[in-house]
């Protein structure tokens, strides 16, 4: 299996394709494989890295606490250790405050930023969001990983037919050492990311899964707002796993955003430079 040791840590990783670097960042309680659904179609063009974070799947889970930047600077050696220079990065989610935190903290190694359903400080929608949050804290606090699984994995896919990525979400969040989990959590919700925004010059996109519980709407529109040039991409019928419940969307949106970028000369998002032309085939479907 490949490892590597950076950062005094023993980090597990997939690398596939040749070509650009990509670099997936997976959420909180996910790994690399949840990625399978990108890996495939990505390494057709681009060499992917997908890493399991600090505390996460194969990777050490050394003594909390936890940090997005120390997350970050794990990736960054680890690219040191692959002879990746620069990489296009794609982050989920928690993966998305470490992608922000790459971005921000060593700017010459970041390409282009994709940043899905996540925040750069935590908003909260309404009494509905409170509640959410509030019970999902009370969940692991009383019920543990095993109870929090279940409950995450239900409002990232609540609908007929996802019921076989529903026990999968279940299965890999309750695989997580409970203390890493909690650290990686807490890493999270301290993350403040927002007066960095401004400095980001990365061409940036900003997607959005339209029916996503966890990250409520307005952290991503603020996130858009921030970063310069950067662009919000809507995604209907998905929720927080945009990546796994529209593989075929969003896939079509990164492939054409990557292209874009890899074929520009200019410094901010291309997507904005040069907007689709009238009649341009629009994303395929997704079957459920």
């Amino acid at each position: 299996m490949p490892y590597r040791t950076v950062n005094g840590l023993r980090m597990y990783y997939q690398l596939q394709g040749s070509g650009p670097a990509v670099i997936l960042l997976h959420g909180l309680g996910s790994c690399a494989e949840d990625w399978w659904l990108q890996l495939p179609v990505l390494s057709e063009r681009y060499r992917v890295l997908a890493p399991d974070l600090r505390g996460h799947g194969r990777t050490d889970k050394p003594p909390r606490p936890y940090t997005v930047p120390q997350m970050a600077e794990d990736v960054v050696r680890l690219m040191g250790a692959l002879d990746i220079d620069q990489a296009h990065v794609v982050g989920l989610s928690l993966g998305g405050l470490v992608a922000q935190a790459l971005a921000t903290g060593y700017e010459t190694r970041v390409r282009s930023l994709v940043l899905v359903n996540t925040f750069a400080r935590l908003r909260v929608g309404g009494p509905a969001g409170w509640w959410r949050l509030l019970r999902r804290g009370l969940v692991l606090i009383v019920g543990g990983v095993g109870r929090q699984a279940e409950l995450v994995a239900q409002a990232m896919f609540p609908h007929r037919g996802q019921e076989a990525v529903r026990r999968a979400a279940v299965e890999r969040l309750r695989a997580n050492d409970p203390s890493a989990y909690r650290a990686a959590m807490l890493a999270a919700l301290r993350f403040k990311g927002w007066d960095r925004l401004p400095s980001i010059r990365a061409p940036t996109l900003v997607v959005a899964g339209a029916e996503d519980t966890t990250v409520d709407l307005v952290a991503k529109e603020e996130l858009a707002a921030g970063i310069p040039g950067a662009r919000l991409e809507m995604i209907p019928g998905s929720g927080h796993a945009t990546p796994i419940d529209r593989p075929a969307h969003f896939n079509w949106l990164l492939l054409q955003f990557l292209r874009e970028v890899e074929s520009s000369t200019c410094s901010r998002n291309p997507l904005l430079e040069h907007p689709s032309p009238p009649g341009r085939v629009g994303p395929p479907g997704d079957a459920g």
